[in-house]
């Protein structure tokens, strides 16, 4: 496995000062590793801790890739661990650690255990008396001499045939080059993959001003025209990028900004499609950790958002208590993860049952 590593799920702030840790890092480290985008690393680091962390976290996790979980929690699901507030010195040691397991794993699959058998050795057999050894070789007849090597009989000539063709020899097959893999719009607005002002559009829609930086756009109030944004694939060129002059002219006209949020929701609510994003368990509970934005074009939202609120609960039991179709409950709490308002809901072990005590003066007294 190569040593490249990544960032995502993280504020501008945290990213820059991750980055220069991670030079000074990989500089103790020789160089060892390199710092690549999102989608060409092997290693991604995740601010656990943000909003659109867990999201970040279950997208890659999906795809293959291995998880650093940026966290001040003591614990993480994810593959490896970086406590927060981090240092340099933090840094070296996971990057140790992922390098010694890399490296141990190639050296276990490339060096098979060599078995070398020795020939066992024999002793000569001691002599008691040097002259009768003497006497035995004089006496012994001298060997025969070798028989001359009989010539070797000529092997017989094939008649000549009709000539055949030449066989071509087959062409060698190209190598397979792997597809990126391909991402939605939900995918690149989740991440941090995009930097500063762009202008995003298909021919049937209206036009989106993403200022990536700022986490904001400029768009219509309304959600619903841009689900069809959500529908395929959007490539990286697919973001026009505006100077300074055309972002002011641009942005001024098209309204007040709003929270980016509002589309990774949007995106959440419709990626899914009826079933749970990739990594969500569907028999685990989920409850909200604050009441949500609900948009005034999903009314029935509303019934969902309050039955949520009363505890954790699994789908099925959300969709009782709301009266709410199943595909609609779990379209909404993937909208919910997606916005960082809800969380699932690990319930710890059971304790074992105590045993009972027994009762009357002398069950008192053992209980003391």
């Amino acid at each position: 496995m190569s040593l490249t590593i990544g960032l995502a799920g993280m504020d501008p702030a945290t990213e820059a000062a991750l980055k220069a840790a991670f030079l000074e890092a990989n500089e103790r480290l020789s160089g060892r590793w390199q710092l690549l985008p999102e989608t060409q690393a092997d290693h991604i680091v995740v601010d656990m801790d943000s909003m659109y962390g867990p999201m970040s976290w279950l997208r890659l996790h999906a795809s293959g890739k291995r998880v650093v979980g940026l966290t001040s929690a003591a614990r993480t699901q994810t593959d490896f661990r970086l406590g927060r507030p981090f240092s340099v010195d933090m840094l070296v040691k996971l990057l140790q650690d992922i390098d010694g397991g890399a490296t141990s794993s190639t050296l276990a699959e490339s060096s098979p255990e060599a078995v070398t058998e020795t020939a066992p050795t024999v002793a000569p057999a001691p002599v008691a008396d040097p002259a009768a050894a003497s006497a035995t070789v004089e006496a012994s007849p001298e060997p025969p001499a070798p028989e001359a090597p009989s010539a070797p009989e000529p092997e017989p000539v094939a008649s000549p045939g009709p000539a055949s063709e030449p066989v071509a020899e087959p062409e060698p097959e190209p190598p397979v080059v792997e597809a990126a893999t391909a991402r939605t719009l939900f995918d690149w607005i989740s991440g941090t993959d995009l930097r500063g002002h762009l202008r995003y559009s298909r021919p049937s829609g209206p036009t989106l001003l993403v200022d990536a930086d700022a986490r904001t756009y400029h768009g219509p109030t309304a959600l619903k025209p841009l689900a069809q944004y959500f529908d395929g694939e959007v490539a990286r060129e697919d973001f026009e990028t505006l100077d300074d002059a055309a972002w002011t002219r641009e942005s001024g006209a098209a309204g007040a900004a709003q929270p980016l949020s509002r589309l990774v929701w949007l995106g959440g609510l419709l990626t899914g499609k009826g079933r749970l994003l990739p990594g969500l368990d569907p028999g685990a509970k989920y409850q909200l950790n604050r009441w949500p934005q609900t948009e005034r074009e999903y009314p029935r939202h509303f019934r969902i958002a309050t039955a949520m609120m009363k505890g954790p609960a699994t789908l099925a039991e959300i969709a009782e208590a709301s009266g709410i179709a199943l595909e609609e409950i779990t379209d909404f709490v993937n909208a919910s993860l997606a916005a960082g308002v809800a969380e699932p809901v690990r319930e710890p072990p059971s304790e074992p049952a105590q045993p009972a005590r027994s009762g009357g003066l002398l069950g008192r007294l053992r209980g003391r």
